[in-house]
């Protein structure tokens, strides 16, 4: 029995379909809000915890890592079966866990919290990314900017709902944010569809690597390392930018608005490059992109005042531009295991990129966060210079 979207599809496969677009932008929306309450908490979890710079370069690098290492494995399951049970069950287990960390009374329960509502962050994306191409039509790249708006999206106004929770409510205000995602599941059960899977059944882990991979391998790497450092930016900023404002006599109100600038403006930007994509090359916007991301990063570090949030716009528009664009060439060069290659691209790039955030946590102890921070926009200048080796789309890898 064919679903509405699967007839849609069937009668005009160059357009896209509205309807499924927006249910995978709704379930992105969803799970990535509760995400984006961890990031704008540090300061908090630092004062009621009492943690030092490492330990809060733990707590953020363990979410990061656990949002995003078990997608591989997540989209590997969902290249080979017809299951909503990750894009459905992912979204679940974030709203019940991440609210949960107004009631935690230790560091060891609130970093198990953290991890557990980060694993269900993970489930969801490869299944739900790799849809987006069958459901896209002729406008794949633009898609799936829609797509990755809704995490962005949500990781601009999440801060700023958190952080009004915890300032009129206290740290258990946290809890309150449950009431927003469950009426959304409920919605969610009714729109989204199964997924349709890749016929990599018969290939184990490694098996179906080589076969999505198959000769673009090395072009995918190369992608891959630039995915990473562009996430390891991203992740820096968001992780220890809030600190250093903190620490400066900045509310938690204002720390709020700043994570939410910076995310907002990746989502427009993102939709910006997709829109672009659809109609040019892809190098050109990851050079202009990583090139302009250095002088915003050194802004940010250097104003003040009212400067910081159009500082933090300009920091989050240029650094998260291509991320749509590097899921969707990541895709094109290995369309056979799109789940996996969206996971390869979002989730092990952005786990490897945040992962690294307990370094500059231990080196912010050593040499002062400002110091260490001097240094970051040397990380996209380095990207620009490997974006000139990135395929462009249908070129041969």
């Amino acid at each position: 029995m064919t679903t509405r979207a699967e007839r849609s599809l069937a009668a005009d496969p160059s357009k896209a379909n509205a309807r499924v677009i927006f249910a995978l932008w709704l379930v992105h929306f969803t799970g990535d809000l509760y995400a984006s309450f961890v990031s704008p908490l540090l300061p908090v979890f630092a004062d009621v915890f009492a943690l030092s710079m490492t330990q809060v370069g733990l707590l953020a690098g363990v979410n990061r890592f656990l949002m995003f290492i078990v997608q591989p494995i997540a989209g590997y399951l969902a290249d080979h079966y017809r299951t909503r049970l990750f894009i459905l069950g992912g979204p679940i287990l974030s709203l019940i866990f991440i609210p949960l960390v107004g009631v935690a009374p230790s560091f060891l329960v609130l970093m198990l919290f953290v991890s557990i509502g980060s694993i269900g962050q993970s489930l969801f994306h490869p299944p739900v990314a790799g849809m987006i191409s069958t459901y896209a039509g002729r406008h794949f790249s633009f898609c799936m900017s829609i797509f990755n708006a809704g995490g962005t999206l949500a990781f601009g106004v999440g801060p700023i709902i958190i952080t009004t929770l915890v300032h009129a409510y206290g740290i258990r205000g946290t809890l309150l944010s449950m009431v927003i995602g469950l009426p959304l599941m409920v919605v969610l059960f009714k729109l989204v569809p199964r997924p349709e899977g890749e016929g990599l059944a018969g290939h184990g882990f490694l098996g179906s690597l080589r076969e999505a991979l198959g000769g673009a391998w090395k072009s995918v790497a190369m992608l891959w390392v630039v995915m990473v450092l562009r996430a390891f930016v991203s992740q820096v900023f968001i992780t220890f930018f809030p600190i250093l404002y903190a620490r400066e006599g900045y509310s938690l109100v204002s720390i709020g608005v700043v994570t939410s600038l910076f995310t907002l403006a990746g989502a427009f930007s993102g939709l910006i490059a997709g829109s672009l994509a659809d109609r040019t090359r892809y190098r050109p916007i990851f050079i202009l992109s990583h090139f302009l991301t250095a002088p915003a990063l050194l802004l940010s570090l250097y104003l003040r005042d009212a400067w910081v949030y159009p500082c933090s716009f300009l920091s989050g528009f240029f650094s998260m531009a291509t991320l749509p664009l590097g899921v969707v060439l990541g895709q094109q060069l290995a369309p056979k295991g799109r789940s996996m290659v969206s996971s390869l691209m979002m989730g092990l790039a952005l786990g490897i990129g945040g992962v690294m955030s307990p370094i500059i946590g231990k080196l912010a102890d050593l040499y002062s966060i400002q110091t260490v921070l001097a240094w970051l926009p040397a990380v996209p200048l380095l990207t620009m210079v490997l974006c000139l080796r990135l395929p462009e789309k249908n070129q041969p890898a």
